[in-house]
């Protein structure tokens, strides 16, 4: 089953995330991971959303998605993106 990572993001440090973002698809490719989405135009159709951003991932399982975050490539440049940017995240499991 399908997990996805859901990120809610408010950038402030644009150099730091750039260089983030230089990095973070390497990361992914060993565990299958994809950008779903990313800042693209939304409309909030209910309630408040106070992020500029929001990043969804996609994971062939919920243990490669853990098994990306946890992984040394990851937390290299983890530090990177909590330092560019006031993050909500969130793992969740797709339905078969």
């Amino acid at each position: 089953m399908s997990a996805y990572y859901i990120f809610q993001e408010n950038l402030h440090d644009p150099a730091k995330f750039d260089a983030y973002r230089k990095v973070i698809m390497s990361t992914l490719a060993p565990f299958e991971g994809r950008i779903v989405t990313r800042s693209g135009e939304f409309t909030v159709v209910e309630g408040e959303w106070p992020f500029d951003r929001t990043v969804i991932l996609e994971f062939p399982s919920r243990t490669a998605a853990l098994a990306w975050y946890n992984s040394p490539a990851y937390q290299v440049i983890l530090p990177l993106r909590r330092q560019s940017m006031m993050c909500n995240a969130v793992l969740i499991d797709g339905v078969e």
